[in-house]
């Protein structure tokens, strides 16, 4: 692992103002009809993606649960970056060996000579141009679930069913608003007001969770959905890093009886738990992030083992693939 000179890291907190996300994505998107130019075709893309990223981390859970590795590359950055661009620090010479590329940000001036936006995960590429496609990670799993069917493995479940999509969509949108991104306007906050403003936000809706899920399995109807993979990245990070590192530290998840019940549930679900690495997760915060942790210090807990402790929320039903099975197991 390539270790990042500190001055060349980024300023995430801004001071006396809350943190704001730049939510202007390419929007460009690979479809069947090929509308936008870029038509579903397999071996043709590239996704690229980092362990340590929650936004990457749903791309990598929804390609997995699907099947569609034989149709989608993937390639993977390291966990730590600088302020320039994510970086093949994984690969024999820190070149992506399908891409040829070191830095994820030469596939976006690839397409975007003067991008001016941050260099972001998940990406998905275009091989022959070795031009970035799309980087609008909440509509690339959207997009793999609903425009990738032809090459879906037997047995994948549906993610995204069409009876439940507005309620899929209503869950994601205030789970994102106050727990996916309200992590990081707690972490990112520049003025004690606007943190504890995004404290307050983000604990009121854990607790609103929590009431849901105690007498539910998953969080809209009885099997897994994408609102399940987007809400377990956010969890998967919660005792490494959001607790102490972005100071969300009401309480931890493993206090928290029924969002860790359910966080243990998919985590020991294949295609979650397999997906996660908590040492990349815990390298890029703790090193990237040196406005928030000067001295790059990576804490050595906490204890994993109980990720594989019982949760016993199957007795509350459910079938997590539907009428799908699990994909195979890695390794």
């Amino acid at each position: 692992m390539t270790e990042k000179d500190t001055d060349q890291q980024a300023d995430y907190v801004e001071p006396n103002k809350a943190f704001e996300r730049d939510t202007r994505y390419i929007e460009t998107r690979i479809t069947r009809d090929g509308a936008d130019g870029f038509p579903v075709e397999a071996g043709r893309y590239r996704l690229v993606v980092a362990y340590a990223c929650p936004w990457a981390n749903r791309a990598i859970i929804v390609r997995r649960l699907l099947g569609l590795e034989d149709a989608i590359s993937m390639g993977v950055c390291g966990p730590t970056h600088d302020k320039r661009s994510w970086t093949f620090d994984l690969d024999p010479g820190e070149v992506d060996p399908v891409l040829g590329i070191p830095r994820l940000q030469d596939a976006y001036f690839k397409r975007f000579p003067d991008y001016p936006k941050g260099i972001t995960v998940p990406a998905i590429v275009d091989i022959p141009s070795g031009a970035v496609v799309t980087n609008d990670f909440p509509q690339i799993t959207i997009d793999f679930s609903l425009e990738w069917t032809d090459f879906h493995r037997d047995g994948a479940p549906q993610l995204y069913p069409e009876d439940l999509r507005p309620e899929i969509d209503e869950v994601n949108a205030v789970v994102y608003k106050d727990v996916n991104n309200g992590v990081y306007r707690c972490g990112f906050a520049g003025s004690q007001e606007s943190y504890e403003a995004a404290y307050d936000q983000l604990f009121s809706r854990l607790d609103w969770l929590s009431d849901r899920l105690a007498n539910q399995r998953y969080l809209v109807g009885d099997t897994i959905t994408e609102a399940d993979v987007r809400l377990f990245t956010t969890l998967a990070r919660f005792d490494a890093v959001y607790h102490g590192h972005f100071k969300c530290n009401r309480e931890k998840l493993s206090e928290m009886p029924v969002l860790w019940a359910y966080a243990r549930d998919l985590f020991q679900t294949p295609g979650f738990g397999d997906s996660t690495n908590f040492e990349q997760i815990k390298a890029h915060y703790y090193k990237v992030h040196r406005d928030v942790n000067p001295s790059g210090i990576v804490p050595k807990g906490p204890d994993l083992a109980n990720w594989h402790t019982p949760h016993g929320r199957d007795a509350l039903g459910g079938r997590p693939f539907g009428d799908g099975t699990p994909p195979v197991p890695l390794g």
